[in-house]
């Protein structure tokens, strides 16, 4: 799906309404518990620290998006620009960064050895650079038992069977980064922290992806070989890999356990629809070609006036590309158990097994492109839509027990996270209505 179409899915707004589609009976399996309120802008991303009970949100427009609000006469407001870190518990803001100057599109938590050290909290922006900031040991001072009965006093703002604490506060804010890393040359999409907490990833638009010694603020290596904009990157939290997704329709994997680095490419999500195009043959000014597919991996060139035809393979050739519907691959990330998920804009979510990567160990098919996922500790699939639905599946494809319909979110969920085990709102949600959105889910099959 191409971002135009993206921006006009996320900015639909009510009728209709983002719920949670998880599945049947008791209404108290699933309850919308917190609203993270204070974003100005759309919220592209959310993640977890568990060991602390908090999450963090990253927020703003692009360009693209306030063009289109220009065109459509909606109202304008200042960019959001912001990483927001919040409590779990209440929903209070802890703190703010404001060191950017571009969207902020991904946010990390460094691992920590102790709950107790200052937490380090990397983001990726589009002013083509990523910032690494610190929050200070001393925000347990602001986590005191005399919230949890704030948390008892809950504000009904939700619905009859929704309990909803809101919270509007800023915190504190944090203006200036400890160290930022720069390199790439467009929009820095995403980020994730490697294993050990001393090195991080970051994928760009500029169709490549750099790992950063994060204390000296240098590239130690630039991944290259993606066709097109890269859309997401994740790495392993044990091992030395890594992937990177792209809208290439690919997602690959990199491999640094050895002394020569390996990478192996996957093309698990694209749509092969048979389809006439014409296009400019390369090296032919004069003459156009008519594009046929025949194999659902293979192209026919013909070309009109000229009497030869060549046969390529889709994945060599970007001019070919244009003429079919091929899809973005949105996510990809490690899970429990030596699994792969990736998520993609051809309705699907993939497992993969990390040590076969032949072909999916399962397919979920979804009624609309599939964002940024999260996958629980207890293997647990949380998918965000662009249609502003959540749906949970597990590892094996099954969908997990649903309950009624609950208001939240009114346009695209650009992103979930799991805070594992949290005892009263252990799903993080996020969207393009601006809202940051915490959830009580029991899973169980149907």
């Amino acid at each position: 799906m191409h971002v135009g179409q993206k921006l006009r899915t996320a900015l639909r707004g009510p009728p209709g309404r983002l719920v949670f589609k998880v599945g049947g009976g008791d209404a108290e399996r699933f309850r919308l518990v917190r609203r993270f309120d204070g974003h100005r802008d759309g919220v592209w991303h959310v993640t977890t620290d568990s060991a602390r009970n908090i999450c963090a949100s990253a927020s703003a427009v692009n360009d693209r998006l306030y063009l289109f609000m220009l065109f459509e006469r909606r109202d304008l407001h200042l960019p959001d620009q912001t990483a927001r870190v919040w409590w779990i518990n209440s929903g209070a803001c802890l703190y703010t960064y404001t060191g950017h100057t571009g969207s902020v599109n991904c946010v990390s938590f460094a691992p920590q050895a102790e709950a107790q050290s200052d937490l380090t909290i990397a983001t990726a922006s589009g002013d083509q650079s990523a910032h690494i900031w610190k929050v200070p040991a001393c925000m347990q001072v602001l986590l005191t038992s005399d919230d949890d009965e704030e948390d008892r006093a809950l504000v009904d703002s939700g619905g009859p069977d929704c309990d909803v604490m809101q919270s509007n506060v800023e915190g504190i804010k944090i203006k200036n980064a400890l160290v930022r890393l720069t390199g790439h040359t467009s929009v820095v999409i995403g980020c994730d922290w490697l294993a050990g907490g001393n090195q991080l990833i970051t994928a760009s638009w500029d169709r490549t992806a750099n790992i950063y010694d994060v204390e000296r603020g240098e590239i130690l290596n630039i991944l290259s070989g993606h066709e097109m904009e890269l859309n997401h990157c994740s790495a392993h939290p044990n091992q030395k890999l890594v992937v990177t997704s792209s809208k290439d329709s690919t997602f690959r994997l990199w491999d640094f356990r050895e002394t020569i680095q390996s990478v192996a490419v996957f093309q698990g999500h694209q749509e092969k629809s048979g389809k006439l195009a014409i296009l400019k043959s390369p090296g032919q000014q004069l003459c156009d070609v008519v594009v046929l597919l025949l194999d659902p991996d293979e192209f026919v060139w013909f070309v009109i006036c000229v009497s030869w035809f060549a046969k390529i393979r889709i994945s060599s050739n970007p001019l070919a590309r244009k003429a079919f519907n091929f899809s973005s691959v949105s996510s990809v990330l490690f899970s429990t158990g030596d699994r792969i998920v990736s998520g993609g804009d051809d309705r699907t979510v993939k497992v993969w097994d990390l040590r076969n990567m032949r072909s999916s160990i399962s397919t979920i098919r979804l009624s609309s492109a599939a964002n940024r996922l999260s996958v629980s500790t207890h293997g647990a699939i949380a998918i965000p839509l662009d249609n502003r639905y959540v749906h949970i599946y597990d590892l094996t494809g099954s969908r997990l027990s649903r309950v009624p319909n609950r208001r939240c979110h009114t346009r695209m969920v650009s992103c979930a996270a799991w805070a594992d085990d949290h005892p009263n709102c252990n799903l993080i949600t996020c969207a393009f209505d601006r809202g940051v959105a915490g959830w009580k889910v029991l899973l169980t099959k149907d």
